[in-house]
């Protein structure tokens, strides 16, 4: 079995786990390559983390992710590497943080209210 360095990655309602390994395979997302589950343009964002510290062919990943649609996925795929990676090697870190992908993205969707159309929106008010 592989050695491996994981990191989790979440976004909006989306939820990655990420598997980083050492070796040039090609990296696939839940089973699918990535142009295959995203499509081709998608591939530059996702391996923005590699990039950055120049590991583009030296590792490869691995990452089951579910939930959300296709920008949250790909961002919570894209922290997940980067967690991994500086999970690895700790020297990493202010590197990716300085590329601004070491934070969390806290914003999510706000809850729909009862006697409200949306999460906001309130029905038309009639004074007669």
């Amino acid at each position: 079995m592989e050695k491996y360095f994981e990191g989790i990655g979440r976004r909006k309602r989306s939820t990655a786990r990420v598997r980083v390994y050492k070796g040039d395979k090609a990296s696939s997302i839940n089973g699918k390559s990535i142009d295959e589950y995203f499509g081709p343009k998608s591939e530059v964002v996702i391996n923005r983390p590699f990039i950055v510290l120049g590991l583009e062919n030296k590792y490869y990943f691995t990452a089951k992710v579910n939930g959300g649609g296709v920008h949250g996925q790909m961002d919570a795929i894209k922290l997940g590497i980067s967690r991994a990676l500086y999970s690895m090697d700790e020297s990493l870190k202010p590197v990716l943080r300085k590329s601004k992908l070491v934070t969390r993205d806290p914003r999510e969707v706000e809850r729909k209210k009862y006697h409200h159309v949306k999460a906001r929106k309130k029905p038309q008010f009639s004074k007669r």
